[in-house]
């Protein structure tokens, strides 16, 4: 069970559980930003309606173009949600493009072609729901649910995963906690393998733009980083020693291919390969902003970078492969092609 603590002159308080004032704040908070539940997708529709005037409280639409259903438990069991959640994810399956940018203009004043280019900043996929998944977003979940997602979604490959919310107060104040049931990034990934080609061995990492992140402080002192919340942070995880590499700038195209040197640490506990720390060489406020907030502050993973361009030098082509994940995999082959093409990099072939 979640517990949260406020350190004070360096003793621990104890926050209490609270209860919000409507339930229905939760699903304006998600709504409003989906990264509170790990999703990097837009809502294209709010209490959708479907056959038998059943309603989805959420529909949302990630970067490849697949359809989530996201639904909070409210008074709901959570083997009722699981149950309501495969009903509704067998309804939108048989969605079709046209229908989807029929349902988005009944829900919104702007096409999908206009939020979805207001989002990713590039333009919509032709086909879209080649596949689809599912969130629930609760306050707890009992075991024999928990077991039933697991089951669906490692055992079958169903794109199913739970959320819990938590709510405490302590002085006065009020904080949100959320957590997941499994990886949001593998149950991604299990769903639309049936449908897409194998891993190509090469990661993908970006950090916005050039005003967000100087790609030549990176590059000089071998490092990436990542601050904001650990919806982004915790992306970082997901890179091991040795691992393969791409740098992509937003708005300009890939600049760098290197190996991770060093896996995730505290960007003020990094150390430099001349026994220097990162944050006493490199003056940049979001290597130390909220340095004293792990959930807040700022993460690095070390970087070799065998290969790298300046920024009036980015690479890239139309349809180039590019999201808004901090870290991912790169599964486009076209994409990786061109990469070890311009880099110089001896791909080593696709993977499971």
């Amino acid at each position: 069970m979640t517990q949260l603590f406020k350190i004070t002159d360096g003793r621990l308080e104890k926050a209490s559980r609270a209860q919000l004032e409507r339930e229905t704040l939760i699903e304006d908070w998600v709504a409003g930003d989906l990264g509170l539940v790990g999703l990097d997708a837009i809502i294209i529709g709010r209490q959708v309606r479907m056959a038998h005037d059943q309603r989805i409280d959420l529909l949302a639409l990630n970067e490849v173009g697949d359809l989530i259903v996201i639904e909070l438990k409210r008074d709901q069991t959570p083997r009722e949600v699981v149950a309501q959640v495969l009903d509704y994810a067998s309804w939108i399956s048989d969605l079709t493009t046209q229908d989807i940018h029929r349902l988005t203009r009944d829900h919104n004043d702007t096409s999908l072609t206009e939020l979805y280019r207001q989002r990713f900043d590039k333009s919509l996929p032709d086909t879209l729901n080649t596949a689809h998944q599912m969130l629930i977003v609760a306050g707890s979940f009992d075991e024999a649910s928990e077991r039933i997602v697991k089951y669906l979604s490692e055992v079958h490959d169903v794109g199913i995963n739970a959320s819990f919310f938590s709510v405490f107060e302590q002085g006065g104040q009020r904080w949100l906690t959320t957590d997941f049931l499994l990886d949001q990034d593998d149950v991604t990934d299990r769903a639309v393998k049936k449908v897409r080609g194998p891993w190509t061995g090469f990661y993908y990492i970006t950090g916005g733009t050039e005003e967000d992140r100087s790609w030549e402080v990176m590059r000089q002192h071998g490092f990436f980083s990542a601050h904001g919340g650990r919806q982004y942070t915790d992306k970082l995880g997901n890179l091991s020693l040795g691992d393969q590499v791409f740098y992509y700038q937003k708005g300009n195209g890939y600049l760098g291919y290197g190996l991770v040197s060093d896996e995730k640490t505290l960007a003020t506990e990094f150390w430099l390969p001349d026994g220097r720390k990162l944050v006493e060489v490199v003056d940049e406020y979001y290597l130390t902003e909220h340095a004293d907030d792990p959930d807040r502050a700022a993460y690095v993973v070390g970087v070799d970078w065998k290969c790298a361009f300046p920024v009036d030098q980015a690479q890239t082509f139309p349809g180039i492969f590019a999201n808004q994940n901090v870290v991912c995999k790169i599964y486009q082959q076209e994409t990786a092609d061109f990469l070890a093409r311009q880099f110089g990099v001896e791909a080593e072939g696709p993977k499971s």
